[in-house]
Order: C-alpha cells, then sequence, then structure tokens
C-alpha cells in the first residue's frame, strides 16, 4: 500500500511555513517544548476549574472528563476565511428555504430535486409542522457546517448540523485560555475576535420572539446535567444572562410559555432548546419524556412561542438530504454552491450499494440518522471480520446509510507526548439566523490525537483547538 501523503497547513515545502502560521512559528521557535507542556497543563486546570467536562456513552454507562485541548492554534487567512463564510452563509440561507419549503408549499418535491420519499418518510420529519408560520422564517437559527480540507484550497462540507449542534462553548473557552497562554501572540498580529458570540446569539433569538418590538423574555431549554453538553448550556445561558430552565419550569397557560420563579410565573417567548424534538412535548411526541413541557406544540403551532432551532429541523440535517444539498442551493438561491459536498453514495440505490459493498475497505460508511461519530465504520481501518459483521447491517436496510471516500484530512501540528506532531483536524463554524445571518470567525476545529486517526469527534476521543482567523 503507498503511503498517503496529507495537506500540511502551517507547512509549505521541506523548512517552509505558510504565511498564516509565519506568526505563531516564530512563537513555536522560542518555546521550549517543556514550557508548551506546562501551558497545556495550566489549560487544563483552568477547564477544570471552570467545570468544562463532555459526557462520553459507551457500554459501561457514561463517563465525564475534558475535552483534550491542544496548545498550537489552527490559523487560516483573511481570504481563506472569507470563501469559509460565504459559503457557509449560502448553505444555510438554502437549508432555511428548504425546510420552510417542505412544510409549506413542497416546491422541491414537486419540482423533482428531492424525491418524495427522502422528505416525508423521513424519521426526522415532523408533519405536526405544516402550514406553521415562523418568525423571520428562520428554522435553523444555530447551525454548525463540518468542513473538512484535503489542498491549499480545496473545502469540502462534511455534514450539516442543524438540531441542536454543540460545540460553540469550547470555541469561546480556548480563546480565553490561548489569550492567557500566549498574549505576545497576539499583540504581534490580528485575529478576529469571537468573544461577542452570546450577544450575537441572544440579538437574534430576541429578534425572532413572537413580538419581536417588544422585550422578549429568552431562555435555554436544557434535559439536565446528565446531558453530554450540560455545560455549554448553563455556559450560554451565563453568557447572555437568561435563565437556564429544566422541562419541569415551564408551564403552557392560555396559548403562552410560562417560567416559574419565586416572584410568580413569567412569559417566555423564545427558548434556545437543547432537546431533541421527541422529548419536548409528552402529549404530542413520546408520551414518556419527563423531559419536555405539556402543550408545548400547541404553542409553537399558534405562535405564542419561538423555538430555536424549529421542531423539525433534522430533516435538513439527515446524511441522505445532504446529498441534494448543491441541487437546493441551485433550485432556492439560483447560485452555484461556494462549498462542494464529498463524493457520496447513497446506499438505497442500487448501483452505488453495489459499489459500496465492494469497496468497503476503501469507505467510510455512515448511518444516515448517526451523529458523534457512532454507528460508522471507517473500512481501511477496520478488521475484515468489521466489514463483514457491517456489510450485514447495510444489507438489512440500504437505504438507512450513505459512503463516501476515505478523504486526506488536513493536518496541523499538535502538541503529543513526544513533542510536536501533524494530526488531522475538521472544523465546524457556527452560523446564527435571526436578525440576519452570519458566521463567527473559525469555529471549532476538533483534532485527532491518535496518530493516523481520522476520526476527531469528542466523543471518540478527539481533542479541540483554538482557530484563528487573521484579519486583513
Amino acid at each position: 500500500m503507498t503511503k498517503r501523503s496529507f495537506f500540511d497547513e502551517m507547512g509549505a515545502g521541506e523548512n517552509g511555513v505558510r504565511p498564516p502560521y509565519g506568526g505563531f512559528a516564530r512563537v513555536l521557535d522560542e518555546t521550549p517544548i517543556d514550557r508548551l507542556k506546562t501551558k497545556q497543563h495550566e489549560a487544563d486546570e483552568f477547564f477544570r476549574k471552570q467545570g468544562i467536562t463532555f459526557l462520553t456513552y459507551g457500554e459501561d454507562g457514561s463517563d465525564e472528563r475534558l475535552i483534550p485541548f491542544d496548545p498550537i492554534p489552527r490559523i487560516l487567512s483573511a481570504g481563506e476565511w472569507d470563501t469559509l463564510r460565504r459559503g457557509c452563509l449560502q448553505r444555510v440561507r438554502a437549508l432555511n428555504m428548504f425546510l420552510r419549503d417542505i412544510y409549506h408549499d413542497h416546491e422541491v418535491v414537486k419540482a423533482g430535486v428531492v424525491p418524495a420519499e427522502m422528505v416525508f418518510c423521513n424519521a426526522a420529519y415532523r408533519p405536526e409542522m405544516r402550514g406553521v408560520n415562523l418568525a423571520r422564517e428562520v428554522y435553523a437559527h444555530i447551525a454548525g457546517i463540518d468542513l473538512v480540507r484535503i489542498s491549499e484550497s480545496e473545502f469540502y462540507v462534511l455534514e450539516d448540523n442543524l438540531r441542536t449542534p454543540s460545540g460553540v462553548s469550547y470555541v469561546l473557552e480556548n480563546r480565553e485560555i490561548m489569550l492567557r497562554l500566549f498574549p505576545e501572540a497576539f499583540a504581534a498580529q490580528r485575529v478576529a475576535p469571537v468573544g461577542n458570540y452570546p450577544e450575537m446569539l441572544l440579538r437574534n433569538l430576541r429578534a425572532v420572539a413572537p413580538d419581536a418590538s417588544g422585550d422578549p423574555t429568552v431562555a435555554v431549554l436544557t434535559p439536565g446535567r446528565f446531558n453530554s453538553a450540560y455545560f455549554e448550556h448553563v455556559f450560554l445561558a451565563d453568557q447572555m444572562g437568561v435563565e437556564l430552565v429544566e422541562g419541569s419550569d415551564l408551564i403552557v397557560k392560555g396559548g403562552r410559555v410560562y417560567m416559574r420563579t419565586t416572584e410568580g410565573p413569567v412569559q417566555v417567548d423564545v427558548i434556545y432548546r437543547r432537546l431533541d424534538d421527541e422529548f419536548l412535548d409528552p402529549l404530542a411526541f413520546r408520551p414518556d419524556s419527563a423531559l419536555g413541557v405539556p402543550g408545548l406544540l400547541s404553542v409553537v403551532r399558534s405562535g405564542g412561542v419561538t423555538l430555536a432551532n424549529a421542531i423539525g429541523t433534522g430533516v435538513a440535517d439527515d446524511k441522505a438530504i445532504y446529498t441534494y444539498v448543491p441541487e437546493i442551493i441551485r433550485f432556492y438561491l439560483g447560485e452555484e454552491p461556494i462549498l462542494s459536498n464529498v463524493p457520496t453514495h447513497r446506499l438505497g440505490e442500487a448501483d452505488d450499494l453495489k459499489y459500496a459493498l465492494e469497496h468497503l475497505h476503501e469507505l467510510v460508511v455512515k448511518e444516515v440518522h448517526g451523529s458523534g461519530g457512532y454507528g460508522m465504520l471507517v473500512g481501511p481501518a477496520a478488521s475484515k471480520a468489521e466489514r463483514e459483521a457491517y456489510k450485514k447491517r447495510i444489507e438489512a436496510d440500504p437505504a438507512a446509510f450513505i459512503a463516501q471516500p476515505t478523504l486526506a484530512l488536513s493536518t496541523c501540528p499538535t502538541l503529543v507526548e513526544n513533542g510536536i506532531a501533524p494530526r488531522h483536524v475538521d472544523l465546524r463554524p457556527f452560523v446564527l439566523s435571526g436578525e440576519e445571518t452570519s458566521v463567527i470567525p473559525g469555529g471549532l476545529t476538533r483534532v485527532a490525537l491518535t496518530k493516523g486517526s481520522l476520526v476527531v469527534n469528542s466523543s471518540q476521543g478527539g481533542g479541540t483547538k483554538d482557530t484563528w482567523v487573521l484579519e486583513a
């Protein structure tokens, strides 16, 4: 087997450094490895004191731990970021239009752009939302677009996250600790700030309130402290200066939602929910849910409260729908996609299924409704027995899977046990929609800490880096 080559985001030929990394390369040259490791330990201690933890789930239950932090940033030039920014904005605008359409006029289906069964038979499609008009026609108020890079100029969208995308708290906390660890690096170059994200988020949430002209009340709805992203729920509520609530804190009365307080009920106008659709309202969805609010759907349907993200947004981040997003962009915007999809095989189609089954050793296979790196097969890294077992799963329900080539993900220098070494990374920019559509500069860089691994998910042992966008 020939050795694969990967794009080195810092390097530029032998002993060279790409321009975006020029300033920080000098910092690295002047900082001994032992000092870097000390800084990393300082970061870990900071995160531990802040309670910045993440729950992972396995056969033996859940495990609470720190997400590993790497002190060497991932750096993008102003030009690189501009392309990514415009591509993410274009994609989210089109997906919001798609969501409105499939719950109203179904033009995209009538035109044959997306097959009807892909929409109306989708497990994430919520017929209860048909005909419901939402404020500013926004469905995905917060979106995370996962990107990968394979060359100097080639970025691909790996997947869209439009249900309850997580990770932005790490963007903000990573930047705070980097400002403490490397103040001289920030002083030497202009790095786009990210600290105004909570303010941007709150402004966009208030803009989609049923009566945005007043002083709308916003709350963050969490499933509780046993959720893997609970730290983020607490963090964002605190940063926005709004209440963090659980389902038991909310009641429905007179077509409105109220929050219980020591001073009596307070009307809530916008709920930033970090709770999956099926748990939101036991009267409409899962009757055994103790996490939701009885009657919540009826208030959403009557326009008495705004949920961010809206119920039913999961259709647009389904991995089968992902394969149609370039056509969706062309249909609604009349534009060519700025960012390309990864070439993807739809295993519900006979030719794609045949190819995938014959090339499992080369492909990454994912569940259409999967997330977090769970339930996927990385063919080149899997054993023959693992591939055979996965093959049986595919054959039992081909339409439940997609397959993609194993990409040559770019690498960034990363502090490891033996020094600094290249490790594979991806990037999740966060797109906000409401008063306007905007992107926080950079986003969450996730890094595969194991040598040779292409799996960057935090749930699978990956770490994070601060992402710097250099201002022009």
